[in-house]
Parts: C-alpha cells; sequence; structure tokens
C-alpha cells in the first residue's frame, strides 16, 4: 500500500524536478539548451491560446498564424523574464504575458491581408536563406542551375510542412488528398526520419520553423544565435537533406 502511495507521488513530485532542474541550470549554470527545452514544454500552451483567441475573435479575421506568432514572442519574453525563485508557477506567469500580446497584437491587425502575412514572411526568409547561399556558389555554375537549387529547396521546405512535423491535432484530416500517393508519404516519413539525423542545431531549427512556425528571428533568440547563422543552418540543413532524399539532387 505504501508503495503504490508512494509510487503515485512520484507521478507528481518528477515533473516539479524536472521543471525546478531546467529553470536552474538555465538561471544559474546558463545552459543555452534548457531554453529550447522549456518552449517546447510550453508551446502548446502558447498555441492553444492563439487558437481560442482565433476563435472568439473570428468575426474581426484575426488569422490564427498572426496570432500564435504574437504567442510565441510573449512565450520566449517570459522565459527569458520568469524568476523561479518567486515561487509563482510558470505556466500562470507566461499566460497572462500570452493573453496580454495576443490581445494588443489584435489591436495592431489590420483586416486586410492578415491571414498572409505569417506565411509570405516566413516563406521570404527561406528563399533569402536559399538564395544567399546559392549567391555562393561557384561562378562557373549557371544560372538555371543555381535556379533549380532554389526552386527544390523551396520544393523540400513545403515537404517538411507535410511530414507532420508540422501539424495540429485539431486539423489532421485523416483522408489522403489526391495529391498524396502512397510514394509521396513514403517520402515523407522518410524526409521526417532524415530530419531526426540532422545535427543538433540544424534538426533544431528546422524543427522550431516547420513544426512551431517560428521566424529566424525567434529562433535566433530562442538557440541564442545570430539571425545570419540562423539561417546558415536552415540552408545547411536543407542541403542535406536533399542530397539524403532520392531524386532531390
Amino acid at each position: 500500500m505504501m508503495r503504490a502511495r508512494a509510487s503515485g507521488m512520484d507521478l507528481v513530485v518528477r515533473p516539479a524536478r524536472v521543471e525546478a532542474s531546467l529553470w536552474r541550470r538555465l538561471r544559474f549554470e546558463a545552459e543555452p539548451e534548457c531554453r529550447e527545452t522549456l518552449f517546447n514544454r510550453y508551446v502548446a500552451l502558447a498555441r492553444l491560446l492563439a487558437r481560442r483567441q482565433s476563435r472568439r475573435h473570428a468575426t474581426l479575421r484575426a488569422d490564427r498564424g498572426e496570432l500564435e506568432q504574437f504567442a510565441f514572442e510573449a512565450l520566449l519574453q517570459a522565459i527569458d523574464r520568469y524568476d523561479p525563485l518567486r515561487g509563482i508557477p510558470f505556466i500562470a506567469f507566461a499566460r497572462r504575458r500570452i493573453l496580454g500580446a495576443i490581445a494588443d497584437g489584435i489591436a495592431r491587425l489590420s483586416e486586410v491581408g492578415a491571414q498572409l502575412r505569417v506565411r509570405r514572411r516566413l516563406e521570404q526568409e527561406r528563399l533569402r536563406s536559399l538564395a544567399a547561399a546559392e549567391a555562393e556558389a561557384a561562378v562557373q555554375d549557371d544560372a538555371l542551375a543555381r535556379l533549380s537549387e532554389l526552386a527544390m529547396g523551396l520544393a523540400l521546405g513545403i515537404m517538411l510542412e507535410g511530414t507532420g512535423l508540422y501539424s495540429d491535432e485539431d486539423e489532421i484530416d485523416p483522408a489522403p488528398s489526391p495529391y498524396e500517393s502512397l510514394e509521396w508519404r513514403q517520402l515523407h516519413a522518410r524526409l521526417g526520419q532524415e530530419v531526426e539525423r540532422l545535427p543538433p542545431k540544424e534538426a533544431a531549427v528546422v524543427r522550431q520553423h516547420y513544426n512551431h512556425g517560428l521566424s529566424f528571428a525567434q529562433i535566433a533568440r530562442l538557440l541564442e544565435l545570430s539571425r545570419g547563422r540562423v539561417s546558415q543552418l536552415h540552408n545547411a540543413a536543407l542541403g542535406r537533406l536533399r542530397k539524403r532524399i532520392g531524386g532531390w539532387g
């Protein structure tokens, strides 16, 4: 009886111990990887609050992707500003700031074009990253070959969003689309596996950009890197994935 009770207590105590350890290592031992771990633990909360506010303000045409960006930014700020020694649960500390950031963001949103801004910004970042790498290619490469490489990089980005890395349980459609052949789904599955084989920094950039939809600037803050370095890691990751996936060069 005592053993069962102790086991049940472990279910409560262990997560709290893990949480306390992460904050201690981040705040007092300066281990930057703990920031991403904490972000990953609470990103579902940020996305949930954004989804609820999107539904609540549906008449204002507040795009959910836009609201998620406000939520992610607030979560990053909350992680940086939270003081675990004050005894306030982080979830309560972050929730207030996330909701406040979303409310402020909604107030700033314009109705015209709001639904396309986030995706357009992310796609432009990918394009700039790939274009910068292509500009550094050997001068003997002809323009058509560089354009082909650029197109493959963009197509690979679209595929990464369809591997299940960037998904929402509330929006999963079990019926395959006409474009989802068996080969296509197998390629998606393999691509997801190859992401896990990337070097840690490259995998982190891919996961945060394509899974959580973070911008390069937000990833730079999360991983304590420069924005240019994030762009380099993104391009290097896509280059590795193209070489590993048959038919991508």
